[in-house]
């Protein structure tokens, strides 16, 4: 079976919008054309010349990985670094790779949470929700068009509101318009002044689906020209974000906490700050470089805050509030791979996906 790429492309950022993605980062298609037909997936956390070669040797046109190889313009393509050696070897081997980095570490059921599921977590929200993504939509229908036009809204993603869906306003007034000879009036007549009872219809929409829910407005609204309006909305939005904190299902000491992280993450050593002899069932975390979300932690009333690359002075941070675990960017982060795995399968189930066995890990320990 072969899947055009853009198919593939358009199910991950389905799950994880790039509009999210941070502005320094390089998330989406590095090489490769929307339309080439993908006959297999390579997963992997980073794409190095192992994994282009591992590519190859299991018949896979195409590399999904969490860190973009790129990040940075290119000038030359000679050979003389790992970045260019890897590009070099894919274009040569016809090999697509795609990105999908900071963008999966801020949904729900990306990177952070998938650390949760695996610690047994429950209760999880996510930890440090952003502002910037939520719009108000307004439009002015009449009265008996309002039903449907909502259920269009709604089926597009608009009005999605936490645990609930198909949130909406309305409320009831006059809207006047006169049609000129070149329109094609729902209601009224050309050339005259008319009065219509309308429903103001509220709703909110996030950045990713903006586009999407303006198109399915303008599609099954009555009017030749609906009349429409976008307001931002400065909240935060609580699907979007970084870091995750849940529930332990029971208390643990320190220690025996640690000792679960280490066995779930398969860790050859774990950083920490003292331990303090209290109960850990508030648990903290976030993939990848999260020292960020130290505050964070400590304001969420966490027990444990586990992450990666905290800097040595970053542990006095913890200020005897919180227990600071640092367990490496690499090991944190490298259960990406299942997360491509199981969106791309609940569309393509038969698709030909594997999960590389190449360790990408650049630290390793004596």
């Amino acid at each position: 079976m072969s899947v055009l790429l853009r198919d593939i492309i358009q199910v991950i950022e389905n799950f994880a919008p790039r509009i999210y993605q941070e502005s320094y980062d390089n998330s989406g298609l590095l090489y490769g054309r929307p339309e080439m037909p993908i006959h297999g997936a390579l997963l992997t956390l980073d794409c190095t010349e192992a994994v282009i070669d591992e590519a190859i040797a299991k018949d896979c046109n195409l590399i999904i990985a969490h860190h973009p190889i790129v990040f940075k313009g290119l000038k030359s393509f000679t050979g003389k670094n790992y970045v260019e050696r890897t590009l070099l070897k894919a274009i040569e081997n016809k090999i697509a790779i795609y990105a999908c980095h900071t963008n999966l570490d801020k949904v729900k059921g990306g990177v952070s949470f998938e650390m949760a599921n695996r610690l047994g977590l429950t209760d999880t929200r996510i930890l440090k929700a952003e502002s910037g993504h939520l719009n108000k939509l307004v439009t002015y229908i009449p009265k008996a068009s309002a039903d449907a036009l909502r259920e269009a809204l709604a089926a597009a993603g608009a009005g999605q509101i936490g645990n609930y869906d198909s949130c909406s306003f309305s409320s009831i007034g006059e809207g006047r318009f006169r049609a000129n000879e070149n329109a094609q009036p729902f209601v009224g007549n050309k050339g005259d002044l008319h009065t219509e009872k309308e429903e103001k219809v509220e709703v909110l929409v996030d950045n990713a689906r903006l586009a999407t829910v303006i198109a399915a407005m303008q599609a099954n609204h009555p009017y030749e020209a609906p009349a429409y309006e976008i307001h931002p909305v400065k909240n935060e939005y609580a699907e979007v974000g970084l870091g995750v904190i849940g529930m332990l299902a029971e208390p643990m000491d320190e220690k025996s906490f640690l000792e679960h992280v280490k066995d779930v993450f398969q860790l050859k050593t774990l950083r920490h700050t003292p331990f303090w002899n209290k109960k850990v069932q508030k648990v903290a975390l976030c993939g990848g470089s999260g020292s960020f979300l130290i505050e964070n932690a400590k304001s969420a009333k966490a027990d444990v805050y586990v992450t990666a690359d905290i800097k040595y002075h970053e542990f006095f941070d913890a200020d005897n509030q919180i227990l600071l675990a640092d367990i490496g960017h690499f090991e944190s982060e490298q259960y990406t791979s299942a997360i491509f795995e199981r969106i791309i399968r609940e569309k393509f189930p038969i698709f030909a996906l594997q999960i590389s066995s190449i360790n990408t890990n650049p630290i390793n320990f004596l």
